[in-house]
């Protein structure tokens, strides 16, 4: 089989497994927007005081979403047997592990991305930095997925692996959160933001070049103790 027909037929099979558990789509978003709600309550609705920090908000909020989402990547495959199955037959194996991290990326950082312009609603965020604030998602968020399946591929062979898992990807989260507000935070500012905007889109071919072969050594590594 071609290389292109095995991450479409992989990409086919991890949307097939995403519509059969609704649970799994929707728990970063309901969780986004309960943060957000909370946020703004706690705020005393102030709308100087949400906008001011309504990018730092936002992009910790999308960042904790995607790490909510990371613990399930490969859980469900290690459970039912499969992903030993796909280390030991997939040739070569970056392609489905590729196609698994798009498809988490579309439900928690795509949508995201696009539920962006409701969460600036709820912050009071200024309509002019919207475009700003949607495009260091849809820049940065990729980064986040492909930098998280290294951390949920090691420690998906454990069973209470969740809090492992966030003390390994959340420092390397930090610099796409620092970069992400930072751009929306200096153009509200009126200082010129591309630099943080290229440094978001540098993080993120870095990772998309270098993270399917990592997450494929990590679950080798994983499926071997």
């Amino acid at each position: 089989m071609s290389a292109g027909g095995i991450f479409t037929g992989a990409l086919r099979r991890e949307f097939k497994l995403l519509l059969q558990s609704t649970e799994e789509l929707a728990n970063p978003l309901i969780f986004l927007f309960l943060a957000l709600t909370l946020f703004a309550l706690g705020g005393g609705g102030s709308p100087d005081t949400l906008s001011a920090f309504a990018p730092a908000i936002i992009w910790v909020l999308v960042l904790l979403a995607n790490l909510l989402a990371l613990e399930g990547l490969f859980r469900r495959d290690y459970d039912e047997g499969s992903l030993e199955l796909l280390v030991l037959l997939a040739e070569p194996l970056f392609l489905p592990l590729l196609a698994k991290i798009f498809v988490h990326w579309l439900y928690s950082g795509l949508a995201m991305t696009l539920l962006a312009p409701l969460a600036a609603l709820i912050l009071f965020l200024p309509a002019q930095v919207l475009p700003t604030l949607m495009l260091t998602l849809l820049v940065g968020t990729p980064a986040l997925s492909l930098i998280g399946a290294i951390g949920a591929a090691l420690t998906v062979s454990l069973r209470r692996g969740g809090v492992l898992l966030a003390l390994l990807v959340l420092p390397l989260y930090v610099p796409v959160l620092i970069f992400g507000a930072g751009a929306v935070t200096e153009q509200m500012a009126g200082i010129e933001n591309m630099a943080q905007i290229y440094w978001l889109l540098v993080i993120t071919m870095v990772a998309l070049t270098v993270a399917p072969f990592l997450v494929a050594a990590a679950l080798r590594i994983s499926l071997e103790q």
